[in-house]
This record gives C-alpha cells, structure tokens and sequence, in this order.
C-alpha cells in the first residue's frame, strides 16, 4: 500500500478511540454465536446479553437453572475456547 494509506482493519483493531465498539462487537458475538457453540441447550436456554464479561442466561425452568449452574465453569470455558480469548468470567441466571 502507499505510505500514508491504512487499511480499514487495521484501522478499527488498532485506534483507541474505537476500543468501545469493538468490545460491544465481541460482547454481542457471544449472544449471537451461543447456539453455535451449545447446540445441545437451543431449547431450554438463550443468551440475552454479556456486560463486564457477564453471560446472563435465560433458561427454561429452575431445573435446567440448577443443571446449568452446576456447569458454570464447563459453559465458561467451551466459550472462551470457541474465542480463543477470555470473553466471558462468570455466568449469570435472568428470569
């Protein structure tokens, strides 16, 4: 490329100024891609949102709460590895 041109890319994983959209960006892939990564939980859970690294969860029934609650750390981790990257510390349970 000529001196003086930028890639848009680079451009927006780079400046400082966008650090804010391209975290609301990986926040929202989370929401979008969790049946992706639990196909297994379409039915009985869904991702509303991701604040602070949070996953707040709505599940079906307070029996499948429990389940997943006693997974946290599995739904943790599966996510993070699906990112390569640390997105998401604690999950939390939404009515």
């Amino acid at each position: 490329m000529r001196e003086g041109f930028h890639r848009l890319s680079d451009i927006f994983n780079t400046d400082p100024g966008l650090a804010n959209i391209r975290k609301s960006l990986k926040q929202s892939d989370v929401v979008n891609d969790f049946e992706k990564i639990f196909p297994e939980l379409k039915k009985v859970a869904e991702a509303v949102k991701v604040d602070k690294k949070c996953i707040c969860l709505r599940v079906e029934n307070s029996a499948w709460r429990s389940e997943l609650r006693l997974r946290e750390m599995q739904i943790i981790k599966k996510i993070n590895n699906y990112y390569k990257e640390e997105r998401i510390k604690y999950v939390r349970f939404v009515p």
